[in-house]
């Protein structure tokens, strides 16, 4: 906890006499962000860090591997698809982002079930990957094919988006876009998905 503490600290001293007056407004006037980021919870591929963005920017939900679910009518506990509700229903963002990353745990996982065998709770939620694992079932080199699922994971998550009446209904309008990014850890480079030709391509 110490660590944390000193981090505040410096953002005490630092930062929050920068954005004061930007958090009061915040306070006063509630947020509305623009943006949702659906991302993954590895803490080396923070939404705010890698878009510059500024306290009431973003409105961010993060769980294993970023996998947005399928709509599923039960009583479960949804924790990702009541965010999404909240930020689409009530907040009015006007864009979702599914924001992948390199070299994720969850992918990995996916691929080998092993990794995480003794871990309560994923083996189910990761399941979820599973027509992602099937349509690179073909590819032998374990990098490329790990690759190809941190993509196909995304482009499942946008999909399964539009099972949501909310979210299909605001698409159909023109009042929301959904769009798709992935972030390379080691290289720090942002490639975006090319809907029209279902190709990511680097905003370099």
């Amino acid at each position: 906890m110490q660590r944390l503490i000193d981090g505040y600290r410096r953002f005490k001293s630092g930062r929050w006499p920068e954005e004061r007056a930007h958090y009061e407004e915040l306070a006063t006037k509630g947020q509305s962000p623009e943006y949702l980021v659906i991302a993954c919870s590895d803490s080396r591929a923070d939404p705010a860090t890698i878009f510059s963005a500024s306290p009431g920017e973003l409105f961010v939900v993060r769980n294993v591997a970023g996998i947005v679910p399928p709509c599923e009518s039960d009583n479960g506990h949804r924790g990702t698809s009541a965010a999404l509700a909240f930020a689409v229903v009530q907040l009015n963002v006007r864009e979702i982002v599914v924001l992948g990353h390199a070299q994720c745990g969850g992918i990995a996982a996916a691929l080998d079930s092993k990794l995480v065998a003794d871990v309560p709770f994923i083996g189910q939620w990761i399941g979820l990957l599973e027509p992602a694992i099937e349509h690179s079932a073909h590819i032998e080199d374990h990098r490329m094919r790990h690759v190809m699922m941190e993509r196909d994971c995304i482009r499942l998550s946008l999909r399964n988006l539009m099972t949501f009446g909310f979210v299909a209904d605001r698409v159909k309008a023109g009042k929301l876009r959904l769009s798709g990014a992935r972030f390379g850890i080691a290289d720090g480079k942002l490639e975006v998905l090319d809907t029209t030709r279902d190709e990511f391509v680097s905003v370099e």
